[in-house]
């Protein structure tokens, strides 16, 4: 098996001036890398993959950039985009970035300086606030309407349109909302949703029924503890992701408040344990693994040159009836 002194040795050129070729091929003359391509096909170089990132310029790394790791959905996305990844032959650099500009910016510098081939974005885009992505190969993945550059997502403004619609089909006129933080993407959308799905039947949204959390367990407990001091108290709640629903679910409990004979709850996501908690609970189900594979493979035809069919892709998301809702007594 040829060595990178052999490549050397055929090349003539030092064995660093190599090693520069194959790692860091912007730092080497035109006429060194031609050479080095040479000696590296005649001798077979191994390992493979090193002589072909070389030959096409690639690291067959992408970075993945998620605001929270510990939010189950994000993990959700992640495995697929991980499964798309090992299909193309990709490694996936996760960041991290606890939804730190800096931090982000720090991974996205690995892109800028060619350590990777291109990124995908987790974190909604912020109207007003710029991604700095036009220069690079990214994706966002289960972001929103309004994103500037090649994205995958479902409509989350129909989405919650279509689960607070449910629980108006099942009699409830008095319905309450958990929210995710008041300037998230997600927010503002599924916002929209709950207030055209009250309009429609004819309700007025009482503001006392918007609370705001932080798409965590606490939030969601700490909402449904809020609902419970108000002396109109609606007869059910619109979660907008499955973890706040499921805290909710847990401080009702702790009141002594049956779910649903005397409160109905909504989720948003579907995630694996939305049908293990008790009550089962209805929810919007997100295809999260779907997202993942498709933003991944939507990154790797723009890395193989190719520009994407569409510069949107939005996928169906679906209503899951359980055990958490009932018509008001």
């Amino acid at each position: 098996m040829a060595t990178i002194r052999d490549v050397s040795r055929e090349a003539g050129l030092s064995i660093a001036t190599v090693s520069r070729a194959i790692s860091h091929p912007e730092m080497v003359s035109k006429a060194s890398l031609v050479k080095v391509s040479k000696a590296i096909e005649k001798l077979q170089y191994k390992p493979n993959l090193s002589s072909q990132k070389f030959r096409k310029q690639r690291t067959y790394t992408i970075v993945v950039l998620v605001p929270n790791i510990a939010n189950l959905f994000f993990t959700e996305v992640i495995s697929g985009i991980e499964d798309a990844a090992a299909k193309h032959g990709y490694h996936v650099l996760l960041g991290d970035t606890r939804d730190n500009h800096q931090r982000e910016k720090d991974f996205i510098a690995l892109v800028e300086s060619k350590q990777a081939d291109g990124l995908i974005q987790l974190r909604p885009h912020l109207p007003g606030v710029s991604d700095s992505f036009s220069h690079l190969k990214a994706v966002n993945v289960a972001g929103c309407a309004g994103t500037p550059y090649s994205s995958v997502r479902i409509d989350n403004k129909e989405a919650a349109e279509k689960a607070v619609g449910y629980l108006i089909s099942q009699g409830h006129t008095r319905i309450g909302v958990i929210t995710g933080l008041k300037d998230n993407s997600h927010t503002i959308e599924r916002l929209q949703g709950y207030h055209n799905a009250m309009s429609a039947a004819g309700l007025v949204a009482d503001p006392t029924w918007t609370i705001e959390g932080d798409f965590t367990l606490l939030s969601g407990w700490q909402g449904a503890q809020a609902f419970m001091r108000l002396k109109d108290k609606p007869t059910a709640l619109f979660c907008m992701n499955d973890e706040m629903a499921i805290g909710a679910i847990k401080a009702l409990k702790e009141k002594g408040v049956s779910i649903p004979d005397t409160l109905s709850v909504v989720g948003f996501d579907d995630l694996p344990f939305a049908n293990y908690c008790d009550p089962a609970l209805t929810t919007i189900r997100q295809p999260a693994m779907n997202m993942g594979v498709k933003a991944a493979e939507v990154l790797f035809q723009m890395i193989d040159g190719q520009a994407p069919q569409q510069s949107e892709y939005v996928l169906p998301f679906e209503l899951i009836v359980r055990d958490s809702v009932k018509a008001p007594k």
